[in-house]
């Protein structure tokens, strides 16, 4: 029997401290909501290694990222209680209650209904219902609950996301994967003004977004 308690303990010590994941709101709120309510079930005891976790079995593919790249993408967004955030591609909903227990105000959009319910199940599970959950395409974000203060994507794209770039309030930030193998890199882009500046963060690894793939052009 798998002690949730201590393996939050020691993916925040083991995992996160050594990653330069410094915030301490940020590893509060990873050592208090529990990953493991939103894996599939029957996979719990996978919920804290240190891997993505397939977290879907039906339609487009999704995970949860890794503690150590998401704890690092989530610092880099600066959240502030009160923040209005758009999770996207966040599958059963974890990386939204993190969100949430920083004290954002959350809006998680995923492409599935199916997707979205479980996520719904998930967060209520683990008191964090009050999270709203959307469905649409990823690269269109949700402008309805807009302009964002950050914009969190839960995976990697290979075009920038003007979609969801879109959507930034001033002074708001969008963190990505941009790129796929080993010339992948955690970006953060901000906004000021009508410019967007795009600066980049770390190496890292993350399954690829459908909703942001490259187009391939013609050759001649």
């Amino acid at each position: 029997m798998v002690d949730f308690t201590q393996a939050r303990r020691m993916m925040v010590d083991g995992q996160l401290r050594t990653f330069d994941v410094n915030d301490m709101s940020l590893l509060d709120a990873m050592d208090s909501v529990p990953r493991e309510l939103f894996v599939l079930p029957g996979r719990e005891s996978l919920a804290y290694i240190d891997q993505d976790i397939l977290v879907s079995d039906g339609g487009e593919s999704r995970y949860m990222l890794s503690p150590m790249i998401l704890g690092r993408m989530i610092q880099a967004l600066a959240i502030d209680a009160g923040d209005k955030v758009l999770d996207v591609a966040g599958g059963r909903g974890y990386s939204a209650a993190v969100l949430r227990e920083l004290g954002a105000q959350v809006t998680a959009l995923e492409t599935d209904e199916d997707l979205a319910a479980a996520a719904r199940q998930c967060l209520k599970a683990s008191g964090a219902g009050d999270v709203a959950v959307v469905t649409g395409p990823l690269d269109q974000g949700h402008a309805a609950a807009g302009p964002y203060d950050a914009i969190l994507v839960n995976g990697a794209v290979e075009v920038r996301p003007e979609g969801l770039l879109r959507q930034l309030a001033e002074g708001g930030r969008l963190v990505c994967v941009k790129g796929r193998g080993r010339a992948a890199r955690a970006t953060v882009y901000v906004r000021s003004g009508d410019a967007i500046g795009e600066r980049s963060l770390f190496e890292a690894a993350a399954p690829l977004l459908g909703s942001f793939v490259q187009t391939p052009g013609f050759t001649f």
